[in-house]
């Protein structure tokens, strides 16, 4: 290149690309991977996320432990995962760069902020030298060491903000890069920033400058020799979309079940990690007659939902798996009054407090058993987070039909995860009926049951229908309290059978791939995307492989025995010690293997395609 001559950068069109920005939890990074995401959506792209939160709400700056990380898949086709390693991954500090860099694919783009690589910054991440002075790094990543900070800082000078408050736009720098590396346009990410600092100018010009000047030295700074584009979905649906996290999801579920039920809703729940969102969100929708009760803790929360049911809405509580073992004992009063209403368990890794903010599917044999008695309770479970709000829907369908409480099951990558979502058409949506009573005040007993071996839903204090419930034993039919050894064991029959008989209403299973053969997958939950990609992956190939995804998991789909019989190997993947093939092996009597990962996050798609493949091979 001779002197004058700019330096061509090659323009590549790619299928996808994986992104994770990855920092202190105060550098903006969910922030940041949270705009990247809402700007490909609004290109056109389909995506996928994963954000990754510490623990701590301010763990100490620099340190390990208190990286904060996002990662994003978007792509020019239909994707169900947020991808495996990174195509590029930006750091701002030491520590982000320790705890990510091993993702990082060989020979991907590495970002640097190259300010935050000093000697204390160093001593925290556990590093005796700088990693970016280090060769062997430049031989296995593009590493590009940029002034992040620096920038900004310049910036706050020519905009009047202070060198502690214009540090903090280093993300819009960042951001601004990444834009120009992969072909993003600026303008929503502006119109975000203008609604957000509209009555602080210093800062909302000094973040408008950090992101332009971002993406203005990708473009002049002759660093890159290579940038991306990655076109926009081709065979998108026709319709509205919108990008949605799980919670937002569920949440929108709620309000909309109880616009199809034609009941006001009610959600009481104590916040707790990571379903606190849900509770945030519906307390937004007053608009509906939504009605939210931030209880003093989990038992007055999943308490005040009884009585809301009892009083005739469409009830929730929301809470994770600390939170189910404190409301189980109100969840046995639910089911034996049979109260219809809806727990959320949004999981996260355990036991005890274990992990908050990370995912894991450990709550399954819990939500089945942790009661006394005899008490089984319907479970769904969303496969992903535009599914959390169908799920919902169903989820109250379940409970208000059969007049029972429901337990709905999502996790913390669900919860936190995005993807576009396309707006349904109202009218497409089923409406919800509950049995009521149109006889005389006379005849009314209040256990009578229907076909579906329902009671009748009567709202407390309707006139001339006044009952009881309690967590005593009924009589079966009037409901009187009662200790005939005969009735108890009717009783419990009657509760049993009823969740049992919610099978014959499931439609039937979805398989992907061979729909008979060598191996059967079977999934629940958020696992759905990796293991649907895997096994589409596999049966590409030519392999005997196919897979079937739970939503319903008591009771499990009435086809499903039949279908495990068509193959010779089952296989259950799970993140948990092995639960769903628990209630597998005991009920279809099949051998059936597991993949168990407990390490607070999902399944990458090359694990299960490799683990599979050593199955059929077995």
């Amino acid at each position: 290149m001779g002197i004058g001559e700019r330096m061509t950068i090659q323009k590549t069109s790619i299928d996808s690309a994986v992104v994770r920005f990855a920092g202190d939890s105060g550098d903006g990074m969910q922030l940041t991977g949270g705009q990247f995401s809402s700007t490909s959506a609004w290109f056109g792209n389909d995506l996928a996320t994963l954000p990754d939160y510490p623990a701590e709400i301010r763990a100490p700056k620099g340190t390990l432990f208190g990286v904060s990380g996002f990662q994003l898949q978007f792509a020019a086709q239909d994707i169900r995962t947020p991808g495996d390693q990174p195509d590029a991954l930006v750091v701002m500090n030491p520590a982000a760069l320790k705890v990510n860099l091993d993702d990082l694919r060989p020979g991907g783009v590495l970002v640097c902020d190259e300010d935050a690589f000093n000697k204390r910054n160093l001593q925290k991440a556990g590093y005796e030298a700088n990693p970016l002075d280090d060769p062997s790094l430049k031989e296995r990543y593009r590493v590009y060491s940029i002034a992040l900070t620096k920038m900004a800082v310049n910036i706050g000078k020519e905009t009047g903000l202070g060198n502690r408050d214009a540090e903090r736009a280093k993300n819009m720098v960042a951001l601004g890069l990444m834009y120009w590396l992969y072909d993003r346009p600026m303008s929503l990410t502006e119109q975000w920033l203008k609604s957000k600092f509209g009555r602080k100018p210093e800062i909302l010009e000094t973040n408008l400058r950090a992101l332009r000047q971002g993406y203005a030295f990708g473009e002049t700074a002759e660093l890159f020799a290579e940038r991306y584009e990655v076109v926009k979905q081709s065979d998108t649906q026709a319709g509205i979309y919108r990008n949605i996290t799980g919670n937002q999801a569920t949440a929108l579920g709620m309000v909309a079940a109880g616009e199809l039920s034609n009941r006001s809703v009610f959600l009481g729940s104590y916040p707790i990690t990571p379903a606190s969102d849900i509770l945030h969100e519906m307390s937004r929708h007053k608009d509906f007659g939504v009605v939210t009760f931030q209880a003093e803790d989990e038992i007055a929360g999943i308490c005040s939902a009884i009585g809301a049911a009892w009083a005739g809405g469409c009830a929730w509580t929301t809470t994770s798996g600390p939170g189910i073992a404190l409301k189980s004992e109100a969840m046995g009063l639910a089911l034996a009054a049979e109260i219809p209403m809806v727990i959320i368990n949004v999981q996260r890794g355990g036991p005890s407090t274990g992990l908050p903010t990370k995912t894991e599917q450990s709550d399954l044999l819990q939500c089945l058993y942790g009661r006394n008695g005899d008490s089984p309770m319907p479970i769904v479970a969303a496969a992903s987070p535009g599914d959390c709000f169908y799920a919902a829907i169903e989820a109250t369908r379940i409970a208000q039909r059969y007049v029972t409480p429901v337990i709905l099951l999502t996790d913390g990558y669900l919860a936190n995860g995005a993807e576009p979502f396309l707006i349904p058409d109202v009218d497409s949506l089923p409406t919800i009926h509950s049995p009521g009573y149109d006889g005389t005040a006379e005849d009314y007993e209040p256990y009578r049951r229907n076909d579906d071996l329902a009671r009748p839903w009567i709202a407390a204090g309707t006139p001339d229908l006044h009952h009881r419930i309690g967590g005593l034993e009924r009589a079966e039919n009037t409901g009187h309290i009662s200790y005939m050894p005969d009735n108890h064991q009717r009783m419990t029959e009657l509760r049993a059978a009823k969740v049992e008989k919610i099978a014959e209403d499931l439609p039937p299973l979805e398989i992907v791939g061979a729909e008979s053969g060598d191996l059967l997958v079977i999934g629940w939950g958020g696992t759905w995307g990796a293991i649907t990609t895997a096994v589409k992956t596999l049966h590409g190939s030519g392999k005997s492989v196919g897979s079937v995804h739970l939503r319903h998991l008591n009771p499990l789909p009435a086809d499903l025995g039949e279908i495990i019989g068509r193959y010779k190997k089952v296989v259950v993947p799970e993140l948990n010690n092995g639960q769903l093939i628990r209630l597998v092996r005991e009920k279809y009597l099949v051998d059936a293997k597991g993949i168990n990962k407990i390490q607070g996050k999902p399944f990458f798609e090359t694990e299960l395609v490799e683990k599979l493949s050593a199955h059929l091979e077995d």
